[in-house]
């Protein structure tokens, strides 16, 4: 048990509390001790009944049954293996990462799966160039992982709508937070709010938001006539210059 309990803490502390939550209430509605109808979503149920506890259970439950029980543990081992790489790559910075996962989780209604698929699209796109490995062996670059998901889940669960939001909205994110104000020279749309930073301090004294390229990385383009681009091909660390 120690061995399990020295693994369940050396997992970085937001995916730590996320994973945990995507254990308990799939469980506590499969052993019945909460009827699965109150854990899901319903629109009547959270705006005129006042059950306002929807939004948070809807994230974090999953309908497991003989039909779905393998879909659920890829998408938990998803959940785990990539939110924790990217929560790493924030390298300190809690406020920016629970930011994202805030932002993912208004933009995709507030579903499990979605916002898993938005996480690993963002780490696949920070890490486009990376060579992954999947089943039987498999190679290829990371930029194309979400979308060999979606066709994965699509051949286990039969349909794509739930990866498909997913990675749409974790584009979403990416565009807004990264490319379009460190390519195309964009203003930044995005910024980690101010209380989110009171609340889970940066350890690094990180910026607050990625939007501003380094010093150096503006000169670069400057001196490419404002044409120049940057390589997100070999994956970093978010911060380091």
């Amino acid at each position: 048990m120690s061995d399990i309990g020295d693994w369940f803490r050396s997992i970085p502390a937001i995916t730590r509390y996320w994973f945990a939550a995507t254990v308990a209430v799939p469980l506590v509605g499969k052993l019945g001790l909460i009827s699965p109808a109150y854990l899901f979503l319903w629109p009547e149920a959270f705006l005129y009944r006042f059950q306002i506890w929807r939004p948070i259970t809807a994230t974090f439950y999953f309908p497991v049954g003989p039909g779905t029980g393998f879909l659920y543990l890829v998408n938990l081992y998803f959940l785990y293996q990539y939110s924790t790489r990217l929560e790493t790559a924030f390298d300190g910075r809690p406020a920016d990462y629970l930011f994202m996962l805030l932002f993912n989780w208004i933009c995709i209604v507030l579903l499990m799966i979605p916002l898993i698929m938005s996480v690993l699209y963002v780490w696949a796109q920070l890490n486009r160039d990376m060579i992954v490995s999947f089943w039987f062996g498999t190679r290829f670059k990371a930029c194309y992982l979400p979308w060999v998901i979606l066709g994965f889940n699509y051949i286990i669960g039969g349909s794509v709508i739930n990866e498909l939001i997913g990675n749409l909205v974790g584009h979403l994110y990416f565009f807004l937070m990264f490319r379009y104000p460190m390519d195309l020279g964009g203003r930044n749309f995005l910024s980690t709010p101010q209380f989110l930073y009171r609340w889970l301090p940066s350890r690094r004294g990180g910026v607050s938001g990625f939007g501003v390229p380094p010093a150096s990385m503006r000169r670069a383009a400057d001196q490419n006539g404002g044409g120049g681009r940057h390589n997100w091909g070999q994956g970093f660390r978010l911060g380091d210059q």
